[in-house]
């Protein structure tokens, strides 16, 4: 699996080179056309790699938040990261409007690690936590600080310059705009390494004593991995909601729940996702192109009422890959 999903991505990343308003070839591009070159360097080069790590990291922040708090609902839209992440950067926006998009990211970051410390906080005081009260009480935590967002916005006239923060698009990347979100691929590595102490977080407070993990380091070092990543995303491309909510389970669907064996392909299918919405956007109504939240939220909310049917049905069952295609196989042979 893990194979064809990169064979997949290499083959979509090529194409989206060549997908935009200005047709550009390979035939251009290598004889050296310099208005082609300039065009692949500074728009379609830097697009891709930021679409790669947005859907790389976004979707490894999904997982990390879903096995540290125990909730397959549970990712950066539910849990108030990227509300808390526009936050900061409306406070940013105030206190240093003339900051650059580093200033904006360092106040982005803080927000978004201290709205999901106290997100995480509130579940822990929640007695009986049902399947769905989690991602509730992060929804409705998500809202109070969007409606704090808001308000300030209108009231200081800032609405207008926030705007390019609360949809997700990557129209405006380009060489010099994008590099913030290269803090993914660090982020990324570490959550690698300590894949197999949030497995243990995951199973509970007394688990990790036993076996000699300080749960509450490794809760907080998880939770800030998920929420520096969603921040950074967030600074360069806007608000995208459900691929740290529907690329984990998809994968968890095929290959269980461990990080380890996921994280890999959580993070392949992630960037796929996340092309192929790009992708779909840029051709729907070309020369227009349509900003990638909305088509994430489409396909993003009909696959979320398939999961939703599934584990109703099935609980937390994979599904067996090698079957499926042997069931197939005999079938078309019949």
């Amino acid at each position: 699996m893990t194979l064809l999903l990169a064979v997949c991505l290499v083959i979509l990343s090529v194409a989206s080179l060549f997908v935009g308003v200005i047709d550009i070839n390979l035939a251009s591009l290598l004889s050296g056309d310099v208005e082609q070159v300039e065009i692949f360097l500074i728009s379609r080069l830097p697009r891709l790699l930021a679409i790669l790590c947005t859907g790389v990291g976004m979707s490894v922040a999904g997982l990390i938040m879903q096995q540290l708090c125990m909730n397959k609902f549970v990712s950066p839209t539910t849990g108030a990261t990227i509300s808390s992440a526009q936050f900061g950067i409306l406070l940013a926006l105030l206190f240093m409007p003339g900051s650059t998009l580093w200033g904006r990211a360092i106040f982005a970051f803080v927000t978004a690690i201290l709205g999901t410390w106290i997100f995480v906080w509130f579940i822990q005081k929640i007695q009986f936590k049902d399947v769905v009260m989690v991602p509730l009480v992060g929804i409705m935590f998500g809202n109070v600080i969007g409606g704090i967002t808001n308000y300030l916005a209108y009231k200081y006239e800032m609405t207008q310059a926030l705007s390019s923060w609360l949809v997700g698009h990557f129209s405006l990347v380009i060489r010099g705009r994008y590099e913030i979100v290269y803090l993914v691929v660090p982020l990324v590595i570490v959550a690698f390494l300590f894949a197999n102490h949030f497995n243990i977080v995951g199973m509970g407070r007394d688990f990790s004593k036993n076996l000699g993990v300080h749960y509450n380091l490794v809760l907080l070092m998880g939770l800030t991995i998920a929420a520096m990543i969603t921040a950074s995303v967030v600074v360069v491309v806007g608000s995208i909601s459900y691929i740290g909510l529907i690329v984990p389970n998809v994968v968890a669907m095929f290959k269980g729940d461990k990080i380890r064996g996921t994280l890999v392909d959580t993070a392949l299918f992630g960037a796929i996702f996340v092309l192929v919405c790009d992708m779909i956007g840029r051709v729907v109504i070309a020369p227009y192109e349509l900003p990638i939240e909305l088509i994430v939220g489409i396909l993003g909310s009909i696959i979320f009422i398939a999961l939703l049917l599934y584990r109703l049905k099935n609980g937390r069952k994979a599904i067996n890959l090698k079957k499926l295609l042997s069931a197939a196989r005999r079938g078309g042979e019949a």
